[in-house]
């Protein structure tokens, strides 16, 4: 009898230890570097097809302008019990093509060639048809740059040289902020 209750309580502690080990979260928070040309919407795309993420991403690192990420920034990406990191490791093992691409599919009449120079025209003609002196508000010239960024001179050279600066520092290329044009309808 003794063995018995023994045997019996031993079975209920390793079922009671294996039932506690097993409802622990095995799973942390997984850890992203923000990389020249990501934004927070592209970076989502990369964890969750939930176009929410977004906002949870912003909440969980306190970003409050969620246009506003910089190269070498850390961000915590929030899981729920794996989920996430689950579905980020699916999603690069199927993917062949940038996130961007999943998000947004251009007509092929609207698909320009990937160089530079094409992908900078193909902005200034979707923001002011190419037009150096277009007008939109706050926004002039030909990419329809904020007027503060231009400091009151809206020569051609100097639209041309700001929207370089302005591109490489928040993009990286203009190729790739012609992919966040193509996904978000601004850049």
């Amino acid at each position: 009898m003794k063995s018995l209750k023994t045997l019996l309580l031993g079975a209920t502690l390793a079922a009671g230890v294996t039932v506690a080990l097993g409802t622990a979260n095995a799973y942390a928070d997984t850890s992203y570097t923000v990389q020249s040309g990501d934004t927070l919407s592209t970076i989502s795309a990369k964890y969750s097809d939930d176009s929410n993420f977004i906002q949870s991403i912003a909440e969980k690192n306190e970003i409050t302008n969620i246009n506003l990420i910089i190269a070498g920034q850390e961000l915590i990406i929030p899981t729920n019990d794996g989920e996430v990191v689950e579905a980020a490791t699916q999603k690069q093992e199927t993917a062949t093509e940038p996130s961007y691409t999943e998000e947004y599919t251009a007509p092929a009449q609207e698909t320009p060639a990937a160089t530079t120079s094409s992908a900078k025209e193909w902005i200034a003609q979707k923001e002011s048809g190419g037009s150096y002196s277009a007008t939109n508000g706050r926004y002039i010239g030909r990419y329809q740059l904020d007027s503060s960024y231009l400091n009151g001179d809206y020569s051609a050279e100097n639209q041309e040289r700001v929207a370089d600066n302005y591109v490489i520092n928040r993009y990286g290329s203009w190729e790739n902020a012609q992919a966040f044009w193509l996904a978000n309808g601004w850049y």
